[in-house]
């Protein structure tokens, strides 16, 4: 496929030597002429499209079906905007009828003209490629990004929604580096997510996005990403329902949201879950051990001696500091960290106030907290910033190796 559109040949209009002339010295009707004509050589089509100076020239080239494919690189950047447009809906009715493998000169030449046409200084132009080229699988994938990435809503929210042509890799990196809340929504709002692109969704901290993300069934959602959002969903009211509507939800993530959302979230969670007799029970028993230190929490007995309690019961673990947070007793939590690492009160204080990652993680590290406790440690009791933030290596690991946790804690002051 070496043109725009085949057509069978005519008998020429003029001689090899004819063209030559009218191209170059020729009125404008005659260049017209040459410029319609379907049975103009290439060479000559080439050379009008590259040299003449009458805009309708130009634009009788690209309309031209003959007109050769390698010109269309040049006519994208041509100065006339009504060369581009035409140019523009050429290409973008040529492209699903190529492919990088059967045609790999055609499809060189359309890429690099479409990539030239993404980055036009007129935004009608970027606004028309980014509609024609939103549902095209076919799309060059540099084309896509650059209109993903482009910074007018109205060219990039139709691909970073629709097109199938940009990978995992572009949409985290776009989401990294996300300047407004719409192209995350944008994102989460996609027909298919994979688990990777919806973990980088809710690691952006848009809210409306989560909740975008939590209604999609066509999005992918990993278990360590599960246990992120349910954390996450204590401070996102908005979020809960469409938690508790997600499909096969993992039972430690309905048992720790069961502890914060209201009694009607709670008849949506069982209505919508597949649980057992014996899941629903420990979903229920979940929600009892948030009430009771909720009680403890109110009643006269003391922080210390609640902490002896635990201690002794061998309760003084992941779970109640979770609960306890869960339900706002931070006293208790900076409470139990001292008792549980063994170091005063004071030290816990001093690294809550640095609010770093690093040195809490340590303490909890050596508190002998699951990484998990650590990270809503980080977010909530220290309140940390969502992107200097530490997480689970692997979903459940410490993310730093032995010898920098005890720098760190020496750090601290702790031996």
């Amino acid at each position: 496929m070496k043109k725009l559109f085949e057509k069978i040949k005519k008998k020429p209009l003029f001689s090899s030597a004819e063209e030559k002339q009218i191209a170059r010295e020729g009125s404008l009707t005659e260049r017209l002429q040459l410029a319609k004509s379907e049975n103009t050589s290439p060479e000559i089509l080439y050379y009008l499209a590259e040299h003449d100076e009458d805009k309708k020239v130009r634009q009788a080239v690209v309309q031209n079906m003959a007109s050769p494919i390698h010109a269309s690189p040049i006519l994208a950047r041509d100065k006339d905007i009504g060369v581009r447009e035409l140019l523009l809906a050429r290409l973008t009715k040529l492209l699903p009828n190529i492919s990088p493998e059967t045609q790999s000169q055609v499809y060189n030449h359309v890429s690099e003209a479409l990539g030239t046409l993404a980055l036009d200084e007129v935004l009608k132009v970027r606004i028309a490629l980014s509609a024609a080229l939103k549902n095209y699988a076919h799309t060059p994938p540099k084309v896509a990004n650059q209109l993903a990435r482009d910074l007018e809503r109205e060219v990039s929210e139709p691909v970073l929604r629709y097109s199938l042509a940009l990978s995992d890799d572009d949409l985290i990196d776009i989401l990294k580096n996300f300047k407004q809340s719409w192209q995350v929504q944008a994102v989460a709002l996609r027909e298919s997510l994979s688990e990777s692109v919806s973990q980088a969704v809710i690691e952006t901290d848009d809210v409306e996005a989560g909740a975008l993300l939590l209604s999609n069934v066509g999005a992918a959602i990993s278990p360590k990403t599960y246990k992120d959002i349910v954390t996450r969903a204590k401070d996102q009211p908005t979020w809960h329902k469409h938690l508790a509507m997600r499909k096969n939800l993992p039972v430690e993530v309905a048992c720790e949201m069961a502890e914060y959302i209201d009694n009607s979230i709670k008849e949506l969670l069982f209505r919508h879950q597949e649980f057992d007799k014996e899941t629903i029970e420990e979903i229920s028993n979940a929600v009892a051990c948030g009430v009771h230190i909720l009680e403890n929490q109110d009643s006269n007995i003391s922080i210390n001696e609640r902490i002896k309690q635990h201690k002794k019961d061998g309760t003084l673990t992941d779970k109640t500091i979770q609960t306890a947070m869960g339900v706002g007793d931070t006293e208790f939590v900076k409470a139990a960290l001292s008792e549980m690492a063994n170091v005063p009160a004071g030290i816990v204080k001093k690294t809550l106030e640095l609010q770093a990652a690093k040195p809490l993680t340590a303490l909890c590290w050596k508190a002998g907290l699951s990484m998990r406790t650590t990270l809503i440690l980080q977010r909530e009791l220290a309140k940390i910033p969502q992107k200097e933030l530490l997480h689970p290596k692997g979903g459940t690991d410490y993310p730093l190796k032995e010898g920098e946790l005890r720098w760190q804690l020496e750090f601290l002051g702790i031996e």
